[in-house]
């Protein structure tokens, strides 16, 4: 891969607040990055990170952007 390859990246924004909802919903949440209302984080497209995804898919919104990946 040269070092300006470009790898599919999901930019997670936390949409709506995780209080009232159970404790492992909370801990992914806080798992994928997210700390606060309207806060996003890029992630990596794995499989790993779309279960979790899926987990919180009701609090969460997700868009696939391209990263730059220098490994």
């Amino acid at each position: 891969m040269s070092p300006k390859a470009k790898t599919k990246a999901l930019k997670v924004t936390l949409i709506k607040s995780v209080i009232g909802y159970k404790e492992n919903q909370k801990r992914t949440v806080r798992a994928l990055g997210l700390r606060r209302m309207n806060q996003s984080v890029i992630h990596p497209d794995r499989p790993e990170i779309r279960g979790m995804i899926r987990t919180v898919e009701h609090l969460v919104a997700v868009e696939e952007v391209e990263s730059n990946e220098t490994a």
